[in-house]
């Protein structure tokens, strides 16, 4: 396991990462409403938010007192609803250490397009790969992941602060860094899941 702690590449187009740092404030405002029970339990939240594939596909129906928002905006809301803290804080530091940089080659709006996108793209092909589950998916990863796909061909030779199995901070290039991210990534999605909903 690996955690980003830096990168050594700043900012050339744009002065702040307001998108990003936006994202941010917006995905953590939404896991404290949703997770506090404020607004409803985090497991009718799930299911009221997240992506269920076969509710998406119509061969399921959701039961009316967990419905939130229309199933086709559920390819949006997934990303804002978070399983735990963990869950959270590791999507959102990826976010913060490797958004920046993207969002200063692309520009704000497009970012946050590429960024919405991404996360859409990854649902539908969660939901394409199991089209019959009723787990729901929650989570930033698919978004986030195509930011660091982004920055991995924009800077592949960056070099960043990591911490590897908890040892001092480490200098490695971006390639290797995020090159072993994605085989984790790929070993949990050929795990199966055993929680009561998908988090990605």
């Amino acid at each position: 396991m690996f955690v980003p702690l830096h990168d050594d590449n700043p900012l050339k187009q744009i002065k702040a990462q307001i998108v990003t740092v936006g994202l941010i404030a917006v995905n953590i405002a939404a896991f404290v409403v949703f997770q506090s029970g404020f607004f409803a339990d985090p497991e009718e939240t799930a299911l009221g938010l997240g992506v269920i594939p076969a509710v998406l596909f119509d061969l399921e129906e959701l039961a009316p007192q967990f419905v939130l928002v229309p199933e086709e905006l559920t390819l949006l809301t997934y990303n804002f609803v978070h399983g735990g803290w963990l869950h959270l804080l590791g999507n959102m530091l990826f976010l913060w250490v490797f958004g920046d940089n993207v969002e200063d080659a692309t520009g704000h709006f497009r970012f946050l397009l590429f960024y919405l996108g991404c996360g859409v793209f990854a649902a539908l092909a969660h939901s394409l790969a199991m089209p019959g589950s009723e787990l729901p998916l929650v989570g930033a990863s698919g978004a986030v992941a195509g930011v660091i796909g982004a920055y991995l061909v924009l800077h592949p030779k960056v070099r960043l602060w990591v911490l590897i199995l908890w040892r001092p901070p480490t200098r490695i290039s971006a390639t290797w860094a995020l090159g072993f991210w994605t085989a984790t990534q790929l070993i949990y999605a050929l795990t199966p899941p055993a929680s009561t909903c998908a988090l990605a």
